[in-house]
């Protein structure tokens, strides 16, 4: 199977590379010309040898790559994550000799790994005052919480160490989907349990409307 886009980015690459195009002139010219190629010349096309062709993609192919991108210099400081992309990019795009689903993979693998990587931003800071009339502890939690990065905050709360008073403050961050209203409700439902009480504040106008709308409606503890 091959996509219609195969042709047409290794036109286009071949077109910029070397050619030199640089203006959109370039490439009206290049769909004119191939458009005489195949509606007036299509005979004269059709007798052209298969393995001159596929010289062409191999010079194409040649001129296409980016050889910096694969020295073992540049895949060294290069990050994993991206390395990885690549890898998995060109190797479905090789195995399946189907561009399109090469880079819906990619795209997909490079999601995948944004989420993971992001997921460690969120953080949260402990700071406990037993000198106030009501010993308190703060929490400050600082990034964006999302699917990724709210897995890990239930486990981020001392629930048996903290005195009674807990105060949540979330100026520092934001909420971005159902996972985190689902996982600060289990916060302050784990403090109750303990007997504790939980108190969340300093939400944006957003990430407070989202928590009215959701909170205690998604179904069980997080």
């Amino acid at each position: 199977m091959r996509c219609g886009s195969c042709a047409m980015i290794g036109q286009t690459m071949i077109n910029v590379k070397a050619s030199g195009a640089r203006t959109r002139i370039s490439t009206f010219l290049a769909g004119v010309f191939l458009l005489i190629l195949v509606v007036a010349l299509g005979d004269v096309v059709a007798i052209i040898p298969m393995a001159a062709l596929v010289a062409v993609m191999i010079m194409v192919s040649v001129a296409t790559l980016d050889w910096h991108s694969i020295r073992p210099s540049t895949l060294k400081r290069m990050p994993k994550s991206e390395t990885l992309v690549m890898v998995i990019t060109v190797a479905i795009v090789v195995a399946t000799h189907n561009l399109a689903i090469g880079v819906i993979a990619g795209v997909i693998a490079a999601m995948v790994m944004f989420a993971r990587r992001v997921a460690h931003f969120a953080t949260v800071e402990r700071e406990v005052r037993l000198d106030e009339a009501v010993p308190t502890a703060y929490y400050t939690v600082i990034g964006e919480l999302f699917f990724a990065s709210s897995n890990d905050l239930t486990t981020q709360f001392e629930y048996a160490d903290d005195p009674e008073r807990v105060v949540i403050d979330m100026s520092g961050s934001r909420i971005w989907d159902a996972s985190t209203v689902a996982a600060l409700d289990a916060v302050t439902q784990k403090y109750e349990r303990h007997g504790k009480r939980a108190v969340i504040v300093g939400l944006d106008e957003s990430s407070t409307t989202m928590r009215e709308r959701l909170a205690g409606n998604l179904g069980g503890e997080h």
